[in-house]
């Protein structure tokens, strides 16, 4: 979703909030009329990955155009500037032109730097704003946050759908174990009530990449208020974010993005499965296909009441050292991938009402072979009559070992169905979309979406990676 993750300062030409992914992945009134009824629910079926790579693609703000059309490649002129691996002269994906230190193995691009060297003072901001630095245990601060998010951050071109990122959502999301205060970067209005105008937030994380083990940042939440997209204030958010980062020792960074920057590492799908057909025709998510009745789309995407593999089970703090080391030993096979200690698994993994769920097969002699979780982000729906909200599933981390990917994932959709979640997504990442046509995320019935998500890494140079060697998923 999200900023340069401990990125660096987005170019002046654009701001940051919602941006155009390019990829068409919206369902604009105009484009639903003369339309087929399967290509109408295709349209609308990707309005929620669109939300969700467009949150991604704040790390583009500043960015010269963002989209992924023919022609002539947008001009990122600030990041043609940062020690990110570049395109080639042509514009095209595939080469990497020369980085700044001239470089061309694999690790750190630009060259070495201490805590000395490190701005000490905030950057300045126009007159008319201060900087802040947003306590998320304060209940008032933590409330500000999340107005601004609501009202400012991310929703489909239709004005259907709005991503609603909740107080405990953010609170799990922005105090990891070792996190930094300093880090929840805000900016105040210098007058009046002095309102929370943006947002920026870094969270510390140990990645694993190419087996090389490099202590990271993850930045995210890069929001400025409506009204205020024409200030420039996000390149200034993401360089004094980056100043802080910097501060503790931290230069490296892993990110997301909806729009295209120099240059992925590796680029993504989401996929979508129905799981309240009725309901999300109903605000127009989806759509009734040709030929087909809701009776017939309630019957193709019924799931059964229970899991149905033995042993499944919902997870308790008794499991975090066998979930663990399940974790530890699955990431280790892919080439970009968290390592995750006991007290972050706890953090990240441990069942928190309407934010993770997670459940583990327990085997024989009580010993936990197998772990799947997802977490939840709703979505407000605009102008409906009857419905208000658009409850979401996101697949998270899976470990399957005694049983197939399959079952496991059908699991957790007979979970997600039991406690009254409308839409599962998931990414083609890790083992998700290996297989013909997308493996096993086919399946089980979920329907691709256009909206791509880039993964990248900051001052960091590694060969680009397929889905599949991607092990790494940033909310």
């Amino acid at each position: 979703e999200k900023p340069g993750r401990a990125g660096a300062m987005a170019d002046g030409g654009g701001e940051a909030g919602p941006a155009n992914t390019g990829s068409g992945a919206s369902a604009p009134q105009d484009a639903l009329v003369g339309a087929s009824e399967a290509e109408k629910r295709e349209m609308v079926m990707a309005m929620l990955a669109q939300m969700q790579t467009r949150a991604s693609g704040a790390a583009g703000a500043g960015a010269k155009g963002g989209g992924s059309g023919a022609g002539a490649r947008p001009s990122h002129r600030f990041w043609e500037t940062q020690p990110v691996p570049q395109f080639d002269a042509g514009g095209g994906e595939g080469a990497e032109s020369a980085a700044p230190d001239g470089g061309s193995e694999a690790g750190p691009i630009d060259a070495p730097k201490t805590v000395a060297d490190v701005r000490k003072h905030p950057l300045k901001l126009p007159p008319a704003f201060e900087w802040t630095t947003c306590d998320m245990e304060d209940p008032a601060v933590l409330e500000e946050v999340y107005t601004l998010l609501s009202l400012n951050y991310v929703e489909d071109d239709d004005c259907m759908f709005r991503f609603d990122y909740r107080a405990e959502f953010l609170r799990w999301a922005l105090q990891p174990p070792g996190y930094y205060p300093a880090w929840h970067v805000g900016v105040r209005a210098a007058t009046g009530a002095k309102k929370l105008v943006a947002f920026i937030t870094a969270v510390p994380a140990d990645m694993v990449v190419r087996g090389e083990r490099v202590r990271m940042a993850e930045v995210n939440f890069l929001c400025v208020h409506k009204k205020l997209r024409a200030k420039r204030l996000a390149p200034v958010l993401i360089q004094e974010v980056t100043r802080r980062v910097n501060l503790e020792g931290i230069w490296q960074a892993a990110y997301t993005a909806g729009v295209v920057l120099p240059r992925p590492v590796a680029t993504c799908r989401y996929w979508h499965r129905s799981l309240d057909p009725r309901k999300l025709i109903d605000v127009r998510f989806s759509y009734l296909p040709r030929n087909s009745t809701m009776a017939r789309q309630i019957k193709l995407y019924k799931l059964p009441a229970a899991p149905l593999t033995p042993g499944f089970r919902r997870m308790e703090e008794r499991d975090v050292e066998d979930v663990g080391r399940l974790l530890r030993a699955h990431l280790a096979g892919f080439k970009l991938a968290p390592h995750l200690s006991d007290e972050e698994v706890a953090h990240w993994m441990l069942p928190r009402a309407g934010v993770i769920d997670s459940y583990v097969v327990q085997g024989e002699g009580g010993v936990v072979t197998d772990f799947g979780s997802f977490y939840t982000l709703p979505s407000s729906i605009l102008g409906h009559p009857t419905h208000t909200e658009l409850l979401a599933a996101y697949s998270y981390y899976n470990v399957a070992n005694t049983v197939s990917l399959k079952v496991l994932m059908n699991d957790l959709l007979i979970a997600a169905k039991s406690q009254g979640y409308d839409v599962f997504n998931a990414l083609d990442l890790m083992h998700n979309g290996m297989g013909a046509d997308g493996g096993v995320l086919k399946e089980l019935k979920f329907g691709i979406g256009d909206g791509n998500l880039q993964y990248y890494l900051y001052n960091w140079r590694t060969p680009q990676m397929e889905p599949s060697d991607v092990g790494l998923v940033l909310l």
